[in-house]
C-alpha cells in the first residue's frame, strides 16, 4: 500500500519518483503474486480496473480510495506480465470512461490504447564503463556534435515496417559513431498515437513508443550506444499533452493534468492542452518522469521542447484575448519555477546529464545556475543564429554583402549561454527545403555553399547539431512518411560531400582549440569581421594552452582570393590543416599547400600577417607548425 509519507510527498510535489508509488506493479501480497494498482483521480466516485482477465468489465475489480488525497488503490491476483489494462472511472457527472494508466511502463501499439503490464528492471546492463567515465567528464570542454533523428524515418524495410529499435542498434550505431558524432538525440519517444505528431503529442509518458518494440529492445539499443561511445539524448515534451480520449485530459472528469481556466489550458495551434503547472501533484509527475528515463532507461539528456511556450503565457498560443499572470504580465510564473525545480532535482542526483533548452527568445540566463537568478539549463539551442545563417545561405552572392551581420550578429551574444548551433528538423521540414536546397547558386554552387555552411557551424563556438540526412546532403526536405533517401550516396556530389563531412567533423574533434574553451569570450579572436564586400570573415579560435590556437577564413564568395593577407598574432610558420574546397570533397582544388610565412607587418589589428588563397565558397583552416628544434647528441 503506497505509504502515508509518499503520498503527502506527492501531493506536496517533491515525491521525484511517484512512478514507483502510482502505475501497476507486479509484487506479492500475502504469499500471493499479482499486481498492486494505484492511480491519482482525486474527483472520480469510484475507479475500478479493466483488462483482458475480465472481460473488460471493472465490477469485480475495484479499487479502494485511501483517503482524501485522492489516490485509488488496489490488489489483484494472478495477473501477470504483458496483461492489458485501462482504469474505468466513474465520474462526478455520472459518466463512464475508461483512460489509461498515466504511470503504465509500457502500452499497446496504436491504434490501440490499452495499457500493458511490465515489470521494471530485469534488463542486464552493460554499460558501467560508460556510466562511470560520465561521471569524470566534462562536457562543457569537449567536442560534441549531435545527430538528431526520428527512429520512423531514418531507414524502413523493405514492406514499409519500421525498423525496430534491435535492428537500429545493428545498422544505426556503427554508421553514426563512424561519422564522428558523440551523441544521438531521439525524437520524442514516448508513446503517442499519431504517427504525424512525430512523438509531441504523448498519451503515454511512462512508456517507450510499442511501435519499435519493447522497454527491453530499447534498453538494449540505448546499451549499445553507450558501448560505441555514444551519448544518448531524448526529446522530451513538459508542456502539454494531447487530447486522445485514453489520455490525460479530463482524466476524472474533471480537468486534473490541465488547468480549470479554459484559456490556460488550451493551446489552440496544436490541438493539445497545457500542464497545469500549479498542481503539486503535477510537478511530481513531470520531475519522476525524467527522472524514470535517466534511472530505467540510462539516458544522458534531454532536449526539453518547447521552453519559450512554457515561460511565456502566450507563445505560439493564439488565444482570442491574451493570458497574463497574476501581476498582469506575460510570463507563466508556475512554469519557471517547475523549470527550475526540475533542472535543480535532476542535476542534484545526475550532475552530468544534459538538460538542452529548446528556447526561441532573449529570456535571460536559461543556462545560469538556479542560484545566479537562471532557469539551470546546462545548454541552450541558438535558433537565432541558426535563423540568421540560413536567411543568409539563401541570399544570392550579390546580396549577401548588404546583410554581412547575418554572418557576424551571433558574437555579440555567442557567451551570454552556453549554446548548441542547431540545424535542427524543424528547418528542414513543411515547404523549408532541406539544407542543400537551401543553398543559393548552382548544383555546384549549392554543394560548395553547405561545405562553407558547414565548416562554418563546426569551426563557430558552441556545440553542434545536424538532423539525419544533412550529412550526406539530402536534397528533398525531411519527408516523414519515407526513409532518407539513401540511394543519392551512389551519385558522386552527395559521395563527395558525405566524404567531407565525416573528415570535417573528425578534424573538429581532434583539434582542442575548436571546442576546449566553447563558452568562454577568451575562446574566440576576430581577425576581420568587415570585410561584407569580398564576404569574407576571419577568426581565431584559442583552447587553453598557450599557442594552442588556429585560424579560420570563411569566403561565402565564388570569387577566389589569391594573396589575401590575414593578420595573425605571431611569428613563424603556419600551414594549411583543412580546406572544404579539395577536389576530393568535390570542390575546385584552390589550396594553399607547403609552408606559409609570416611577415612581421601588422595587419588586422594583429602584430604580423601572411598571404593565403581563399578558395571560392570555401572554408580553410590554418595552424601554425611545430618547430623542430634539432636534437643534440653528446659524445661518448
Amino acid at each position: 500500500m503506497p505509504g502515508e509519507f509518499e503520498r503527502y510527498l506527492f501531493h506536496e510535489g517533491t515525491l521525484y519518483k511517484s512512478y514507483r508509488m502510482l502505475g501497476a506493479h507486479i509484487t506479492a501480497h500475502q504469499k500471493q503474486r499479482g499486481v498492486r494498482f494505484a492511480v491519482w483521480a482525486p474527483n472520480a466516485l469510484q475507479v475500478n480496473v479493466v483488462g483482458d482477465f475480465n472481460n473488460w468489465k471493472g465490477e469485480n475489480d475495484p479499487l479502494e480510495r485511501m483517503d482524501a488525497s485522492g489516490v485509488w488503490f488496489g490488489f489483484i491476483p494472478d495477473l501477470k506480465e504483458g496483461d492489458l489494462y485501462k482504469y474505468e472511472i466513474h465520474t462526478p457527472s455520472g459518466d463512464l470512461i475508461q483512460k489509461a494508466d498515466p504511470y503504465a511502463f509500457a502500452s499497446e501499439t496504436r491504434p490501440n490504447t490499452a495499457s500493458i503490464i511490465h515489470q521494471l528492471g530485469g534488463y542486464e546492463w552493460q554499460d558501467v564503463k560508460w556510466e562511470t567515465n560520465r561521471k569524470k567528464r566534462d562536457h562543457y570542454h569537449e567536442p560534441m556534435v549531435i545527430y538528431e533523428m526520428h527512429a520512423g524515418s531514418w531507414k524502413k524495410k523493405e514492406n514499409g515496417k519500421f525498423y525496430t529499435y534491435r535492428e537500429l542498434a545493428d545498422e544505426l550505431i556503427s554508421y553514426v559513431a563512424s561519422i564522428g558524432y558523440t551523441h544521438i538525440q531521439f525524437m520524442p519517444l514516448m508513446e503517442h498515437p499519431f504517427d504525424r505528431s512525430w512523438g509531441y503529442q504523448i498519451t503515454g509518458f511512462y512508456s517507450v513508443t510499442s511501435r519499435y518494440g519493447s522497454p527491453e529492445d530499447f534498453k538494449y539499443l540505448v546499451d549499445q550506444c553507450h558501448k560505441a561511445g555514444l551519448g544518448v539524448i531524448m526529446d522530451w515534451v513538459p508542456l502539454h499533452f494531447c487530447k486522445d480520449d485514453p489520455g490525460l485530459r479530463q482524466f476524472d472528469g474533471t480537468p486534473l493534468y490541465e488547468p480549470r481556466e479554459l484559456d490556460m489550458a488550451e493551446r489552440p495551434n496544436w490541438g493539445t492542452c497545457n500542464f497545469d503547472f500549479n498542481k503539486p501533484e503535477v510537478v511530481s509527475f513531470l520531475i519522476s518522469n525524467a527522472m524514470f528515463w535517466l534511472e530505467e532507461y540510462h539516458i544522458d539528456g534531454f532536449r526539453v521542447d518547447a521552453v519559450s511556450s512554457m515561460i511565456y503565457l502566450n507563445h505560439d498560443n493564439t488565444l482570442a484575448v491574451p493570458v497574463t499572470n497574476a501581476y498582469g504580465g506575460p510570463e507563466n510564473l508556475e512554469a519557471i519555477a517547475f523549470i527550475k525545480k526540475l533542472n535543480e532535482v535532476i542535476f542534484s542526483q545526475y550532475p552530468h546529464i544534459l538538460m538542452i533548452a529548446e528556447e526561441a527568445t532573449d529570456y535571460p540566463l536559461v543556462t545560469s545556475p538556479t542560484s545566479a537568478g537562471g532557469l539551470g539549463f546546462n545548454y541552450k539551442w541558438n535558433m537565432g543564429w541558426a535563423n540568421d545563417v540560413l536567411r543568409y545561405m539563401q541570399m544570392e552572392e550579390t546580396e549577401r554583402s548588404h546583410h554581412h551581420h547575418l554572418l557576424t550578429f551571433s558574437f555579440m551574444y555567442a557567451f551570454s549561454e552556453n549554446f548548441v548551433l542547431p540545424f535542427s528538423h524543424d528547418e528542414l521540414v513543411y515547404g523549408k527545403r532541406s539544407l542543400v536546397n537551401k543553398m543559393s547558386g548552382d548544383y555546384w554552387q549549392k554543394f560548395a555553399n553547405l561545405r562553407v555552411l558547414c565548416g562554418y557551424l563546426m569551426t563557430h563556438p558552441g556545440k553542434k547539431l545536424l538532423f539525419m540526412g544533412s550529412e550526406f546532403a539530402q536534397f528533398d526536405e525531411w519527408k516523414d512518411l519515407e526513409q532518407l533517401d539513401w540511394n543519392l550516396l551512389d551519385y558522386d556530389s552527395h559521395t563527395e560531400f558525405h566524404h567531407y563531412f565525416k573528415h570535417l567533423i573528425h578534424f573538429y574533434r581532434s583539434n582542442r582549440s575548436l571546442w576546449r574553451l566553447d563558452h568562454k569570450q577568451e575562446g574566440f579572436e576576430w581577425i576581420d569581421p568587415h570585410n561584407s564586400s569580398g564576404r569574407v570573415i576571419s577568426f581565431i579560435r584559442k583552447g587553453k594552452r598557450r599557442g594552442d590556437y588556429c585560424i579560420v577564413v570563411c569566403n561565402f564568395s565564388s570569387t577566389v582570393y589569391s594573396n589575401y593577407r590575414i593578420g595573425v598574432p605571431a611569428a613563424g610558420v603556419f600551414q594549411e590543416s583543412f580546406n572544404s574546397d579539395a577536389k576530393e570533397f568535390g570542390g575546385s582544388g584552390q589550396q594553399n599547400t607547403g609552408r606559409l610565412l609570416v611577415e612581421k607587418m601588422p595587419y588586422h589589428n594583429q602584430p604580423y600577417s601572411m598571404e593565403v588563397t581563399v578558395p571560392p565558397l570555401g572554408m580553410v583552416v590554418f595552424t601554425k607548425k611545430p618547430i623542430q628544434r634539432k636534437q643534440k647528441y653528446r659524445k661518448g
